[in-house]
């Protein structure tokens, strides 16, 4: 399993708190009158259903946001295959803060611990092939950087953060600019050598970058599986430093196949937008 990166709270915490006023609006009004702020106790976080887990150091940082003292134990480590009934954190502090916290920290949990558990299924179906799955940027607005997370977790890799992270011409670019040919034509006259450039190409022509390395992407949904291999045969008997990526309906019955034609990459949106949320609970002892 790759090794998921963290982003950093320095980031985060915006997002963190933000949501919380969310939810809290003008007050926490049910905890604030049943209980004192100084009463402390201890809750625990139980897995309905089973699953990857994902976000809990997110799900600490909440509560910590809501009360320094709050102390969140996580039982079991990021990315693990946990069962039903499982204990994964146990929670001690001002109960205030606990309840305050308690649909922020958790629905962030089960959000991205649904999608590392989907996007485990997908790297399952292709770890014994050299093919990497990789993310997209179709993610939820305000979420992307949790949901990338999430991917990591999984095992897959991440794609393109954002517009800024590279040169990509896909379709509509291609329509936009009259052509493949001159939209990379245009692309080189405005990006230094360095950049790096990407094309849903639709000829050979189209993906030659000179002696530098090239990424070629294929739609699984518009070609049979065989031509791809036989496109995948033709690129690397042209170059071995093209790097190829198959893109466009992959689900979990076509990945293994697409994978087998010898693609590197292969994207998709699924692991996130047909994710379902884990089932997680807090209970207070």
């Amino acid at each position: 399993m790759k090794t998921a990166i963290l982003p950093p709270f320095l980031l985060l915490d915006r997002l963190l708190q933000d949501w919380l006023l969310e939810d809290i609006g003008r007050g926490d009004r049910t905890t604030q009158s049943l209980l004192p702020s100084h009463q402390i106790g201890q809750a625990r976080w139980i897995v309905k259903e089973p699953g990857i887990i994902a976000g809990l150091p997110i799900a600490a940082r909440v509560f910590s946001l809501l009360d320094s003292q709050v102390n969140f134990r996580s039982l079991v480590a990021e990315g693990q295959w946990c069962d039903r009934g499982m204990a994964i954190a146990e929670i001690d502090g001002s109960l205030a803060a606990l309840l305050t916290g308690e649909r922020v920290a958790l629905n962030l949990a089960m959000r991205l611990s649904g999608i590392a558990t989907a996007t485990h299924k997908y790297v399952e179906q292709i770890a014994d092939l050299p093919a990497q799955l990789v993310d997209t940027r179709k993610t939820t607005p305000g979420l992307r950087i949790l949901e990338k997370y999430a991917t990591q977790v999984g095992g897959a890799t991440n794609h393109r953060m954002g517009l800024d992270d590279g040169v990509m011409i896909k379709d509509n670019h291609i329509a936009a600019a009259g052509g493949i040919a001159p939209a990379i034509a245009q692309v080189r006259a405005q990006r230094s050598l360095s950049a790096h450039g990407r094309s849903r190409n639709r000829n050979a022509r189209a993906g030659r970058r000179g002696d530098r390395p090239s990424r070629r992407h294929y739609y699984a949904g518009q070609h049979a599986i065989d031509r791809m291999a036989q496109a995948v045969q033709q690129i690397r008997a042209a170059s071995d430093r093209t790097k190829i990526e198959a893109s466009g309906n992959i689900t979990l019955e076509t990945i293994r196949a697409v994978a087998e034609t010898g693609v590197d990459y292969i994207s998709s949106s699924a692991p996130i937008t047909r994710s379902t949320w884990l089932d997680l609970s807090m209970k207070i002892l």
